[in-house]
């Protein structure tokens, strides 16, 4: 096989069965494929595709929705810039890229701006490389734009099941996807020890952790009041803790590597050659709506178990869970904790998520959040919206378990 091939043996099989000792894969991108969905760009499939039309010199602006109920999307327009004007339909300082992975119920507008009488290509490739969508813009319906080759196939890395994996030499694993140097340096929980090949999961002892709230699981907000709460805009300082209902046939992964990763494009864009957008490009177009520094703090483990298909927060799925309470007009903070190995869209509603990047003054505000595998992702939240919400996972089918009610009195 190809891993042979470029790792040898001994490193395939290695690597191989460390995966299969965990009853993991690398592999597991996304639950529904190509091979079951065709995708399609404003209702038209990759055969058709859609076509949008230009004058040359003109600036044109484009809003990515992702209407998809369960996929991931990669969009780039070989040959053309993007410049980034606005996330979820509020306005950011602009920024230029290539290509950008948009979670599902994510919005962005783009500014383009083609200088040549010629077609382009709107390529928008599934997350797993299982199939695309597309569209073509273009000064004349009888140009076409050549279609370029999908990405290779995207494997997980270390990263990406949220390890620290400390400085240790693990055989057969490729280290090469695991580079962090352009990161900002951010909080990690733990780090971990042990032969790796030989770990069980399902028993890791967080008993040295504080901070998170795992020491009741009768408190499944894992809410935190008072002092010890970082300044806005810097995210959370303390260290996560798993809760004590993560305990259980329902998680089969605890991620105890989580890092600060707003600035990593994701598995299968890192060092790509293109310029990929993150949340660390984000910066309000205007002053932050309410600088205030958050009250408390609520900790969010997303979890599950990929084998059985069973999803949760904290362990606890919507049926059993009880619901969040805000009270009206504080300022608050979430921390959501990606302990599976999915990205997840997590959705607000009735209020905006503001991301947390490390600059105070223009927080960015989202109402949907994506939290790479391994993540940990701070956003503040201002209870001004009595009432009822729902708050979600956006894969639909991830909905009956990872879900809250959201009660603000």
């Amino acid at each position: 096989s190809k891993d042979i091939k470029e790792n040898g043996l001994a490193n395939t099989w290695n690597a191989r069965k460390m995966w299969l000792r965990m009853r993991m894969s690398d592999r597991d991108i996304s639950d529904v494929t190509g091979y079951t969905y065709t995708f399609l760009m404003n209702g038209q499939n990759p055969a058709d595709g859609w076509t949008g039309l230009f004058k040359r010199g003109e600036k044109v602006l484009l809003r990515f929705i992702n209407a998809a109920a369960m996929t991931f999307f990669d969009v780039r327009i070989p040959g053309l810039k993007m410049t980034v004007v606005a996330a979820d339909g509020q306005y950011i300082e602009p920024v230029t890229i290539d290509e950008m992975r948009i979670g599902v119920a994510e919005t962005f507008d783009v500014l383009v701006e083609p200088s040549d009488d010629r077609a382009y290509t709107i390529f928008s490739q599934a997350i797993d490389r299982s199939g695309y969508a597309r569209g073509t813009l273009t000064p004349d319906l009888s140009l076409k734009a050549a279609v370029p080759e999908m990405d290779p196939d995207l494997i997980l890395t270390h990263t990406d099941m949220g390890m620290d994996m400390g400085g240790m030499n693990m055989p057969g694993m490729n280290h090469a996807g695991n580079d962090m140097s352009s990161m900002k340096k951010a909080d990690s929980s733990s780090e971990m020890s042990g032969d790796m090949p030989g770990m069980n999961h399902s028993k890791h002892n967080m008993s040295g952790m504080t901070g998170g709230g795992a020491n009741s699981s009768m408190q499944p907000s894992g809410a935190k009041a008072g002092m010890g709460n970082g300044m806005a805009g810097y995210g959370s300082s303390h260290k996560v803790e798993h809760f004590k209902t993560e305990y259980g046939p329902q998680v089969d992964m605890r991620a105890d590597g989580q890092k600060f990763r707003i600035d990593d494009p994701g598995v299968g864009l890192r060092n790509n050659g293109r310029r990929v957008l993150t949340y660390a490009d984000l910066a309000n177009l205007y002053p932050t709506p309410d600088p205030r520094e958050p009250g408390r703090e609520i900790d969010l483990h997303l979890t599950g178990n990929m084998s059985r298909y069973m999803w949760s927060v904290n362990g606890v799925k919507f049926a059993d869970a009880d619901p969040i309470q805000l009270k009206f007009g504080e300022r608050m903070r979430m921390n959501l904790v990606n302990d599976t190995m999915m990205n997840h869209p997590i959705h607000l509603h009735g209020m905006w998520s503001d991301i947390e990047t490390g600059d105070p003054k223009r927080i960015p505000r989202k109402h949907t959040v994506v939290v790479q595998p391994g993540q940990k992702i701070s956003f503040l939240v201002t209870a001004d919206a009595m009432g009822g919400w729902a708050y979600h996972c956006h894969l639909f089918y991830h909905l009956l378990g990872m879900f809250r009610k959201v009660e603000v009195v």
